[in-house]
């Protein structure tokens, strides 16, 4: 479809009885006369999770106690979901661990690469990334003496040099949904000597990711996105096995030692990924991811993908024939090689337009201060859907319906 035809509803329509991932939309349990476009920041559940919520509970909590570590297999599960995660982002099973949550693990791998690059002191960051990534990076730079040093997206190239120790940098952006080249910025970071840490949140089980093809050092991610983990699900590492030698993550909790079930009072890191656990599992967290991944067993990432972009695509062009004129203004980028899986629009009461959408039954989220952000999580939306938020939003921005006391009050969580 193109950008310059007149769409109707019915185009949609035809569209979702060709989708070759229509039948995967049947493995989540949605609500009814509900559109869900904020799989960007809660993953929709899918359908069987409960019944392995229900089974970890009554049967091998409740009943097997401690014995289930080993009789329900409960220990290495951390090791099985993050092998199933490196299938989706182009890595080796041994090269990915489900541990703690993204911050925590962005702290280890920066303390690392800067403990391996130890002769630079830059952490080279960009403007505009999520706060917690740098946060982090800040608060590693005063432990390490080091210096934090941030850009605007378009001058990352040039800003790498033989001072950087570390470039660390969002595959896509949280709030544009503009995404990086992670080949072309990786081979120009390790010219010049520097490691390199990307942060998947935002692509990871919404595009393939090609960790080991692009060379790239570490990488981190959550799990409760478009990995649909549920709330608060514990995040993953990566660290490309050429490293593992050479990293001394700084969180030496007793589950990365070489051997944990000795109690020795020495520390000595396990040779393995292991080495970037800290303390014990988030268990009932870990269990419930592990089975949630299980929708991506035998996935094509290259058809979530394309979909992905159409997705995009469609609702760029709706954007154009439906929303002209009317106080909103499109902030990621057209082109759908050059973003992720969302699309982000302006509007002055963005909050108050948002609230209004998910009174309707349409969910998408506001981040502050002026944007309206829209994700396409490819398993489980649907084309008609974008054309029925699309229509939506025009009436609610024609009427100003937005413009009523109970959407303009904020609640605690925006």
């Amino acid at each position: 479809m193109s950008g310059s035809v007149a769409y109707t509803r019915e185009d949609f329509l035809r569209l979702d009885a060709e989708d070759q991932l229509a039948a995967y939309r049947d493995r989540f349990d949605l609500p009814a006369n509900t559109i869900y476009l904020d799989g960007n920041s809660l993953g929709a559940m899918p359908a069987h999770v409960p019944e392995r919520f229900e089974r970890i509970l009554k049967k091998e909590w409740a009943h097997g106690l401690i014995r289930s570590w080993n009789d329900a297999d409960w220990y290495p599960a951390p090791q099985r979901a993050g092998a199933k995660i490196a299938k989706l982002i182009d890595a080796k099973n041994n090269e990915v661990i489900v541990a703690d949550s993204t911050s925590i693990n962005l702290f280890k791998v920066l303390v690392a690469a800067l403990r391996i690059n130890k002769d630079r002191k830059v952490i080279l960051g960009e403007r505009g990334n999520f706060p917690t990534d740098v946060y982090i990076a800040s608060g590693v730079a005063e432990l390490t003496g080091s210096e934090v040093r941030c850009v605007d997206p378009e001058e990352v190239l040039d800003a790498l040099n033989e001072d950087v120790a570390v470039l660390s940098l969002t595959h896509v952006n949280y709030k544009s949904g503009r995404r990086y080249d992670m080949a072309k910025i990786t081979k120009r970071a390790h010219e010049v000597g520097a490691l390199v840490v990307w942060d998947l949140c935002h692509s990871v089980g919404a595009m393939p990711v090609e960790l080991n093809a692009a060379q790239v050092d570490f990488a981190v991610g959550c799990t409760y996105k478009y990995l649909n983990g549920g709330p608060g699900s514990p995040a993953f590492v990566f660290v490309a096995e050429r490293h593992f030698a050479n990293v001394d993550q700084p969180l030496t909790g007793w589950h990365g030692h070489a051997k944990p079930f000795d109690f020795d009072h020495d520390y000595r890191p396990h040779p393995t990924i292991d080495r970037m656990l800290v303390g014990t599992a988030p268990q009932l967290g870990i269990l419930g991811l592990e089975a949630s991944l299980e929708v991506f067993d035998n996935i094509d990432m290259n058809l979530v993908r394309a979909k992905s972009k159409a997705l995009g695509d469609l609702f760029v062009a709706l954007f154009d024939q439906h929303l002209q004129g009317l106080g909103v203004e499109l902030r990621s980028p057209r082109e759908g090689e050059e973003r992720g899986s969302q699309i982000s629009l302006s509007h002055e009461q963005a909050y108050a337009v948002m609230q209004a959408m998910i009174d309707r039954g349409i969910i998408g989220d506001f981040r502050a201060p002026d944007i309206l952000r829209f994700g396409f999580a490819p398993l489980y939306i649907r084309y008609v859907d974008i054309w029925d938020c699309i229509v939506s939003l025009r009436e609610i921005l024609e009427q100003r319906i937005w413009d009523r006391p109970e959407f303009l009050a904020r609640k605690s969580v925006t």
